[in-house]
């Protein structure tokens, strides 16, 4: 009797070509993450229009942009010990219905700083959600030579896209409709969660952890059609579950992994709390210095466009080299440096010019840190380490806002807020640079378990 081929299904995942179901993932993980990045940036454009109406000091006036992030610090720290356990799929249409409804709340219901900061709060733990675990699971499912990019079109592209939308909707619609037009055209992810429950698919990963080997076959030939003959015999080998780890958090703290998960969650802290600071406030600190009501709203757009743009300059050369670490470090500095130059040098272009530069350099490196984090643990704590790296990053993005409100109360100036938003991007370089080679090692480790595990 012939012995049926084994079939590592580890390996077939990271061997594969980019094949028609691959993109048609990657085009349902974009439209999910634009809805998440449209609904993550559009507080920014109600700060100029409730202000005066509801009598907010600028301290208060942060917190309608760090209200969201609390519930998201809440669902991105929480959603991935429920994935690791219940499926990515069921997890993901879970945090979409929140956000949606909530966010379909939030024209209705919010007319009040209380209101609105409360809606916020819990459209936040459905935001949790969707950005991490999107990434875990367009990560999981990457041929391992094109990983970063294709994270990057598959996630960055559709968060980048919708943190432009919010933009360009702030610049002409608010004026003409109010801000709450804000809300409504985000209540459109509705449709789309109805639709994604009849064609998102569970994870590969997480079925061969559960032993679901139909499931898996099954996939697998939608995946690589060209091997389906074989997929239909072979035995297919899955990877052990890992014993132990009760507490995912605590496996993440291990001594092998400790000091490459606290240097990760440093970086993301810094970053993000330079990405929803500079975002938050870009419209209020650029009419400050002289630019237009549109112009200042445009600003927003401006980084969010060149976000992606960097974001797939950084994954193509993180790629290219094998290792993402150096490139971080490389894009966070040049990123801190632009920030810090509207310090000394001030005009149009000089605003145009480093904005972008921020949006290329800062907003682009996080994209590309979220894959990193995902590749440098094994796949049954992945969800885990992205959803914590994520929440731990929160919370410098709910002090990002605040802290920078506080310090246009208390000075009469955007300097201060430049000077700070530029050396945190700097220090996040510093934090990642000082892994040295053991990232890559940590890396390599987990895709040799991911290999034979």
């Amino acid at each position: 009797m012939t012995t049926p081929l084994s079939i590592d299904v580890h390996e077939e995942l990271a061997e594969a070509r980019v094949g028609r179901l691959h993109i048609w993932l990657g085009v349902m993980m974009a439209a999910l993450t634009l809805f998440d990045g449209y609904d993550t940036f559009n507080p920014a454009y109600v700060i100029h229009y409730v202000t005066g109406p509801w009598g907010l000091a600028p301290g208060q006036a942060g917190l309608l942009v760090s209200s969201g992030l609390v519930g998201f610090l809440v669902g991105a720290g929480a959603h991935g010990m429920v994935a690791d356990r219940i499926g990515r799929r069921a997890t993901l249409l879970g945090g979409l219905w929140i956000t949606s409804l909530f966010t379909l709340a939030t024209p209705l219901l919010a007319d009040s700083f209380a209101s609105f900061c409360g809606l916020r709060v819990l459209t936040g733990i459905g935001l949790g959600v969707l950005l991490p675990l999107a990434t875990t699971y367009i990560n999981e499912l990457a041929p391992r030579r094109v990983a970063n990019t294709f994270s990057l079109w598959g996630v960055a592209f559709g968060w980048a896209l919708g943190g432009t939308l919010a933009g360009l909707v702030g610049v002409y619609l608010t004026p003409v409709f109010g801000w709450k037009v804000l809300y409504w055209i985000g209540s459109l992810s509705i449709p789309l969660t109805v639709a994604l429950h009849f064609c998102l698919p569970e994870s590969v990963k997480f079925l061969a952890l559960k032993g679901r080997t139909e499931d898996i076959r099954a996939l697998l030939i939608r995946l690589r059609p060209e091997r389906a003959a074989v997929y239909r015999q072979a035995r297919l080998v899955l990877p052990a579950v890992a014993q132990g780890q009760a507490n995912p958090v605590a496996a993440l703290l291990a001594p092998g992994l400790r000091r490459t998960t606290l240097t990760i969650w440093a970086a993301a802290f810094l970053s993000l709390f330079c990405i929803f600071g500079l975002t938050g406030w870009i419209p209020t600190v650029m009419m400050k210095r002289g630019e237009t009501f549109a112009a200042s709203f445009g600003f927003g757009a401006l980084m969010q466009i060149m976000s992606f743009v960097g974001g797939l300059a950084c994954g193509h050369l993180a790629d290219r080299r094998g290792a993402s670490r150096s490139v971080l470090a490389t894009w966070w500095t040049l990123g801190g440096v632009a920030v810090l130059a509207m310090v000394f040098l001030d005009g149009h272009w000089v605003n145009l010019v480093c904005t972008a530069a921020a949006g290329f350099f800062v907003i682009g490196a996080q994209y590309v840190l979220n894959n990193f984090t995902a590749g440098a643990f094994q796949t049954e704590m992945r969800a885990t380490a992205v959803g914590m790296m994520l929440s731990v990053g929160r919370l410098g993005a709910i002090l990002g806002p605040f802290v920078i409100g506080s310090l246009q109360g208390a000075t009469t100036g955007p300097m201060p807020m430049f000077v700070l938003i530029g050396c945190a991007s700097i220090v996040a370089a510093i934090a990642i640079a000082s892994l040295g080679r053991q990232a890559s090692h940590a890396q390599a480790a987990a895709a040799g378990l991911h290999a034979h595990g």
